[in-house]
């Protein structure tokens, strides 16, 4: 089980013409489904005129989490594609809507998967892609007479600090690299 994933870092947009049908792809770094549906909504409204908005996405680190929806288009069209291009550029924690113009000419079904790749495709293909960790939280309650020494094991192995409550009995919540996530746990748990 690796640690890291590669996503998109901000929006991109992609763009086919076939036939006079035009093709426009959004890509979005996205973390929910919640997420997914309210930029699909927001499409839905934005390109109120257009035919069919069609989208894929891929959730989670272990990329289980995924749909592809072909908006009424003919079954595995659309959404198939869309969900390839995503597949085939390792990405995950992404979503791609393509807002298609009909254009008067009926394209096939061939036709229509390669329009929908495509754009799917030039959109991923403007994205800047990074390389991001597998973060998982550590909760860590101790007195208060501890803290030099549970500070101390923070400065060395430099986890992020989600949160912090300093009382008689104190707590920090750490996020750190899922592969350190044990040795942080013992190392905490060493002091007392």
């Amino acid at each position: 089980m690796t640690d890291e994933f590669l996503t998109i870092a901000a929006t991109a947009e992609g763009y086919y013409t076939e036939k006079r049908s035009k093709f426009l792809a959004f890509a979005h770094h996205v973390e929910t489904a919640d997420e997914v549906k309210s930029i699909v909504d927001e499409y839905r409204r934005k390109y109120y005129d257009a035919r069919h908005v069609c989208y894929a996405y891929m959730l989670g680190p272990e990329r289980t989490q995924f749909r592809a929806n072909d908006d009424g288009e003919p079954s595995s069209t659309a959404g198939k594609p869309i969900l390839g291009q995503i597949n085939s550029a390792g990405l995950t924690d992404v979503l791609i809507v393509v807002v298609r113009y009909y254009g008067g000419v009926n394209l096939g079904t061939g036709g229509l998967t390669v329009a929908y790749k495509t754009a799917a495709a030039d959109a991923l293909e403007n994205a800047a892609v990074e390389k991001r960790q597998v973060e998982e939280l550590v909760v860590h309650s101790f007195p208060y007479v501890m803290m030099n020494s549970v500070m101390r094991v923070v400065k060395e192995m430099q986890p992020r600090i989600v949160s912090q409550t300093f009382e008689n009995t104190c707590q920090i919540t750490l996020a750190i690299r899922r592969s350190e996530a044990g040795r942080l746990r013992k190392r905490l748990a060493d002091l007392r």
